[in-house]
């Protein structure tokens, strides 16, 4: 199946999306990747939802990702005596280590470990930002707070603390047990919550030792003081904007968007923008305009990927969600200006013989007018090498291992087919002809790129870069 456009679409399941045939109708309707998020899925019914798309995977015949999605520690209150109560603008109020059921005046917060971080003048909100406090005093177990914006508050709302670095591992033992589970029923990427330093994310590939890559969800303003060296241990970065927006003022997170997502680009990491892209969808079968232009910002920037959350997981249009992101993606991507902009933003490559091949690839897309790249890879990294200079040519990446086709379903531009791995130089360039034919990305006569490594099989070891002409011979073969 061939995609029209080069930016790939994460749809998160749910109970709007929970049969086969409804997983099958998004995958044919242009969702690329299917994430699974452990916050609402038990960890006992997570092989029958990837064996539900692998069979998608099967009758389809191409790659499909699935992003399994850690919950990360949820910080919330203790409970209130009448359930909630009433916190007035300006009073006083104690977060305290005490279990007793709170008040108006003090509740139980069941983390010592943030009551010993905080300081004053930090800011504590509540129940996604709608109870602002601000630190004014601290002590043994207890900080007095001065209620900024008050309201109503109920029993185990959640807590954010956009000025505290809180001295909390970001996998709980919940994470650990669903990251095994993950791993076991065959995950092909990890995405991890609450990261607020590189260490966070260490933790998870270390535990996970290559059986899938780990993707870094930036989602604390913490982690934006460390950005370049979380993407430098990271497999790839999600920019989560919906907690973003909450610990941090809503004007600042599309510049902070643009960063990660330029950071990630220039240092060959897929990058995923998530949250509320299409948010009016669940409840709607078209999107606001601003809600198409949002989409249409993210994929200007050159993201990778661009994510439905609730709209494909529980709104009432997860298949025109779908669709409607999918057009937006291709009628951006038709745009002259989409790819001045692509190209304004391409960094140099490395001092590596990887990279300078890679960058000649492009160069020789935009010298010859070809349309496909052909990436003899094994691990990968060659395709995603590839992806990061952002060709205006698709990436068809050949490979002997379908869990590097289904991973490389995340890239941008990348089209992964498993293949068996070629057997000399000639071998390569016949059968890439042959493939490009095939996936309908070239005809008798037109030329291709071909880039692999000498000797064969050899992971990271990109060092030939030939062209090759498609004849009719190859076509009879495809």
């Amino acid at each position: 199946m061939k995609r029209s456009r080069r930016t790939k679409i994460v749809a998160t399941l749910g109970p709007a999306s929970d049969t086969p045939e409804m997983i099958a109708k998004l995958f044919h309707a242009g969702a690329d990747v299917f994430r699974l998020n452990m916050s609402h899925l038990p960890r006992e019914k997570l092989p029958e939802k990837v064996e539900v798309i692998r069979a998608v995977e099967r009758e389809a015949k191409r790659p499909i990702a699935i992003l399994v999605d850690l919950q990360g520690p949820k910080l919330r209150l203790g409970t209130f005596a009448e359930g909630a109560a009433m916190i007035e603008n300006g009073a006083t109020f104690v977060l305290d280590a005490d279990p007793t059921p709170g008040n108006s005046e003090r509740v139980h917060l069941p983390h010592p470990e943030i009551l010993q971080a905080l300081e004053p003048g930090h800011a504590i909100l509540v129940d996604d930002g709608k109870l602002r406090l601000t630190v004014t005093e601290v002590g043994e177990g207890r900080a007095v707070t001065r209620v900024e914006v008050g309201g109503r508050v109920s029993n185990r709302k959640g807590v954010s603390l956009p000025h505290t670095v809180i001295p909390l591992p970001a996998m709980t033992d919940k994470d650990r047990s669903d990251l095994e589970a993950g791993l076991n029923a065959g995950a092909d990427w990890i995405a991890v919550s609450f990261v607020q330093r590189p260490e966070d994310v260490a933790e998870v590939k270390k535990v996970a030792a290559g059986r899938a890559l780990v993707m870094a969800k930036i989602e604390k303003p913490q982690a934006l003081s460390r950005l370049e060296e979380i993407i430098e241990i990271s497999d790839g970065l999600m920019v989560a904007r919906g907690d973003l927006g909450v610990e941090m003022p809503l004007e600042q997170v599309p510049g902070v968007q643009k960063r990660i997502t330029r950071a990630s680009r220039r240092l060959g990491k897929p990058v995923v923008v998530a949250t509320q892209m299409l948010e009016s969808m669940i409840t709607a079968p078209v999107p606001t305009r601003a809600e198409v232009s949002d989409v249409a910002t993210a994929v200007y920037e050159g993201a990778d990927a661009v994510m439905l959350s609730a709209e494909s997981a529980s709104g009432a249009f997860p298949v025109e969600a779908i669709t409607t992101m999918s057009r937006i993606a291709e009628q951006v991507e038709r745009d002259v200006l989409y790819w001045s902009i692509i190209r304004a933003q391409a960094s140099k490559p490395d001092h590596t013989a990887a990279d300078a091949i890679a960058a000649a690839a492009h160069q020789m897309v935009d010298a010859l007018d070809l349309s496909a790249i052909m990436a003899w890879t094994h691990s990968g990294s060659t395709a995603l090498r590839l992806s990061r200079e952002r060709p205006n040519a698709t990436v068809i990446a050949l490979t002997p291992k379908r869990e590097t086709a289904r991973r490389l379903a995340m890239a941008w531009g990348t089209h992964p087919i498993v293949t068996k791995d070629a057997s000399d130089v000639d071998d390569m360039a016949s059968r890439a002809c042959k493939f490009a034919v095939r996936e309908r990305f070239a005809d008798v006569g037109d030329r291709v790129i071909v880039v692999a490594g000498v000797p064969f099989g050899t992971p990271g070891a990109t060092n030939l870069v030939r062209i090759a002409f498609v004849t009719r011979e190859h076509a009879e073969r495809a």
